[in-house]
């Protein structure tokens, strides 16, 4: 008897390509040993197990033993509905077992996601992230510096007078949005192995951001100066973007 019925609309509720065609050759065949349902359903003999093992325990086929052969036969196609009802209870558990993961997963997220910062506070503090960027970074290398200043930090000129000496002789570069307070008023040694730009007087903050790779270096360059050390991609690709805004409209 032939089955006018398409693999592919059981594949719809559930069934493998595989399965779809090995259902529908047992209810055209009737009970059927394994070599002539393979030929009927198109699958390879050394498959037809392993799809009738599946089928069985879907609850679509069974078997009789006939002597020491066995004879495969499709159940009644009413059982598709328990099929069916079988699938749309076992998402419902699976709905409910995402339901209960989403606020643990959403968790795991944020934490994994949670920018390791660290404080510096003080002068000498907050100047170690510079001597610790001289180690890390090498000849070629580039960071960046949103809002450069001096603010009101005692010391803070010659500091940088000395580590911008140090940085253009490894080759360090650094491109720098340095406050309108400086311009024509910047150490010397700044402008080595640099590009410079100044922000517009509107935008004067003792606020510096030095950032590059994952770290963004946040300063407040007062008379007790602190620092935060962010180390988040996130972070540096946001002050990056905010940076390149700023760089066209910086003054030279």
């Amino acid at each position: 008897m032939d089955i006018l019925v398409e693999p592919r609309i059981l594949q719809d509720i559930g069934l493998t390509d595989g399965e779809a065609r090995v259902y529908l050759a047992l209810l055209a065949l009737g009970e059927s040993k394994t070599g002539p349902l393979a030929k009927e359903a198109r699958v390879s003999s050394s498959k037809v197990y392993k799809i009738l093992d599946r089928l069985m325990v879907k609850g679509l086929t069974g078997f009789v033993t006939k002597g020491k052969t066995k004879y495969f036969s499709a159940v009644d196609p009413q059982r598709l509905r328990e099929f069916v009802a079988r699938q749309e209870q076992e998402l419902e558990r699976r709905r409910t077992v995402v339901e209960r993961l989403i606020p643990e997963l959403e968790t795991a997220q944020n934490l994994a996601r949670k920018p390791d910062a660290v404080v510096y506070d003080g002068f000498k503090a907050t100047t170690n992230f510079f001597r610790s960027l001289l180690e890390e970074l090498g000849n070629g290398d580039e960071y960046r510096v949103l809002g450069g200043n001096y603010g009101t930090t005692q010391g803070l000129r010659p500091f940088f007078q000395n580590y911008h000496r140090q940085r253009a002789a490894k080759g360090i570069k650094v491109r720098m949005l340095a406050n309108h307070g400086v311009l024509g008023n910047i150490e010397s040694t700044t402008l080595q192995q640099a590009e410079v730009r100044y922000l517009p007087e509107r935008f004067v903050s003792s606020m510096q951001v030095t950032f590059y790779g994952s770290k963004a270096f946040i300063t407040f360059w007062t008379r007790s100066p602190t620092g935060f050390l962010i180390n988040d991609p996130e972070a540096v690709s946001s002050f990056g973007s905010y940076f390149d805004a700023l760089w066209l409209m910086g003054e030279k």
